[in-house]
């Protein structure tokens, strides 16, 4: 799948949630490799932020990212429609501090996204594959995230207000493609008890019925409550009367628990790929939404390229005999068993390594170790498969070495374990010269890699 980027720029404007103040946001198209990043055209020099877990500064009532002293707000709404939209590179232009509320939901930078429409780039997606459960646990909140592995996107919240008013409620989406149907639209909610202590933060400036579900389940005086109405600029409210400020009432009976789904794809996208995962939330919320994409960002700044995902019931997209009609190598120098993902610019194969390889003989007979040279070999096999989808009739070319540089041995590789071979080309092929970049992995681990330049030649 290939990276995505808007077609064309949008402007939205409206209310800062916090400050209140008139903001005007433009979304633009962005390079391959770009990501999120999010500019502050208010400040001298025009600053900008990337849109990261690590940049992230304050959680209350909405995620933070700041760079210095420079800082943008409520990020979260405009984020989860680009995720979900499937955008991989956007830089977004802001007039001030925060992201526009607008209607207090994801809808309108979804709907704006779907009009301006999508571009195919020309590099590869980069996907963050989950390979095993991964827990934050917040005591104090009672806050629980887990990541499971799956083939998709996907996430589950469970959400528990403590409130007569709003029962506990939970919210699925099983396809990122039903965003824009089941998420998109949920405001965002506030209940009563609350207000005064946000607007004491100074918070919530912009706050009104328009971008925001108002809950009133606690008791209050006519006047406290009066008190409140007229400091957010709405409508005086009964006190004897519990339920929702808005006149409308909910768009659906769980639209607070979609809303709270709809911020944490929002968070998520902050890991800086999109994700093949499931996510089970049990009261989410933006401190701990962050707690998690920092641990995956983290994870994802420890190793420049993620191992391949590997599952060997799936069908391989070349097999043996598939191998050989392209590749002149025969036993006991064929090094590749089998290919399962390839792209223009990549290819993954597999290489299971047993006890009965030939080179274990004497490499070494008590402690066998498979050659470091054997490695390189298996890369440079699997990028010549690579090489050799660029030209018609593969079979009638053949690959060859020019140079190996910055070679890496990490760990040794025995008897009984699975090579994955992750070979890229580094830059385009010229005049039939590639220079790719080859890593090998056991499970998680890189255990070699390799640059490396090849010319192919038509056999004779």
């Amino acid at each position: 799948m290939k990276q995505l980027t808007l077609k064309g720029e949008f402007t939205l404007e409206g209310k800062g949630l916090h400050t209140g103040g008139l903001l005007k946001a433009t979304f633009c198209p962005a390079p391959d490799n770009h990501g999120y990043k999010i500019q502050r055209t208010d400040i001298e020099g025009e600053p900008i932020i990337d849109a990261l877990a690590e940049n992230i500064v304050a959680t209350q009532r909405g995620t933070v990212i700041g760079k210095g002293d420079v800082t943008v707000s409520t990020i979260e709404h405009a984020m989860a429609a680009l995720y979900a939209c499937g955008v991989d590179n956007c830089l977004i232009k802001v007039d001030g501090p925060e992201i526009p509320i607008l209607d207090g939901s994801a809808k309108p930078f979804f709907d704006a996204i779907e009009s301006v429409g999508l571009e195919e780039q020309h590099s590869d997606k980069d996907f963050y594959y989950v390979k095993h459960k991964v827990e934050v646990v917040d005591p104090e909140s009672g806050s629980k995230l887990m990541l499971l592995p799956d083939d998709e996107f996907s996430v589950d919240v469970k959400v528990n207000f403590e409130s007569e008013v709003l029962a506990n409620q939970y919210a699925t989406l099983d396809h990122v493609a039903d965003f824009g149907t089941e998420v998109a639209w949920a405001r965002t909610f506030v209940f009563v008890r609350d207000l005064e202590k946000l607007l004491q933060a100074g918070l919530i400036k912009g706050g009104d019925l328009d971008n925001a579900i108002v809950i009133y389940e606690n008791p209050k005086s006519q006047e406290e409550l009066d008190k409140l109405a007229d400091i957010m600029g709405v409508p005086h409210h009964d006190a004897n009367e519990f339920g929702f400020i808005n006149p409308e009432g909910m768009h659906a009976p769980n639209e607070p628990a979609r809303h709270k789904l709809m911020d944490l794809i929002g968070d998520m996208a902050l890991i800086g790929r999109p994700l093949k995962g499931r996510i089970i939330a049990t009261r989410p919320g933006h401190t701990i939404n962050a707690q998690l994409t920092k641990t995956l960002r983290s994870d994802i700044k420890r190793q420049e390229v993620q191992a391949p995902y590997y599952n060997p019931n799936h069908t391989p997209l070349m097999d043996n005999n598939a191998i050989r009609a392209a590749l002149p190598h025969r036993y006991p120098f064929l090094l590749v068993d089998k290919i399962i993902d390839k792209s223009e610019n990549y290819i993954v194969g597999v290489k299971n390594v047993t006890t009965n390889e030939p080179f274990f003989q004497g490499h070494f007979p008590q402690e066998p170790v498979m050659p470091g040279v054997l490695l390189v070999e298996a890369m440079a096999q699997t990028g010549g498969l690579l090489v050799l989808t660029t030209v018609p009739d593969p079979e009638r070319y053949s690959t060859y070495f020019m140079k190996i540089d910055n070679v890496k041995f990490r760990q040794k590789v025995v008897p009984g374990d699975t090579l994955l071979f992750h070979v890229s080309f580094m830059t385009p092929m010229r005049r039939g010269m590639a220079v790719m970049k080859g890593r090998a992995f056991v499970g998680e681990k890189v255990v070699c890699e390799c640059e490396f330049m090849a010319q192919i030649i038509k056999n004779k």
